[in-house]
């Protein structure tokens, strides 16, 4: 772990420093569960090693980083008899902890989440979606 890292609560679980209920380990990633879940069952998944956002991931790791998202997706669907899955993640804003996350949580029909935590807009014409379409298209 280097400096930077040394006060991740994070890192401290991937190394075993502070204690987590560890759901699956490996070179890419490691599974545990979220300490305030919103349903029982809530896993975080994060890359072994530390980086704060998606966009510090290498793209050399984010394959197979996601490969393990979806491998735990899978299994919280199947381990829970869960009708489906809510998987987030966020970039700064909202990050609790700055380190990459992605939320895997059981869903079942009817169990009170309602869809994004947030408001809702539209836009006002589709001259407007086009500009916005194309200031993130340019920035690519």
């Amino acid at each position: 772990m280097s400096q930077s890292d040394h006060d991740c609560l994070f890192c401290a679980i991937v190394t075993g420093e502070r204690r987590g209920h560890i759901v699956s380990a490996d070179d890419a990633a490691v599974a545990f569960l979220d300490s305030r879940p919103l349903f029982k069952g809530h896993v975080l998944v994060v890359p072994v090693r530390h980086v704060e956002t998606l966009t510090d991931l290498p793209h050399t790791r984010v394959g197979s980083f996601f490969g393990r998202v979806q491998d735990i997706t899978s299994a919280v669907e199947r381990g829970l008899q869960a009708a489906g899955t809510f998987v987030a993640m966020n970039n700064r804003v909202s990050q609790s902890v700055p380190h990459l996350h992605v939320h895997v949580v059981p869903r079942q029909r009817k169990d009170g989440l309602r869809g994004f935590f947030w408001p809702r807009t539209s836009y006002g014409s589709d001259a407007e979606a086009d500009d916005y379409a194309a200031r993130v298209r340019d920035a690519l």
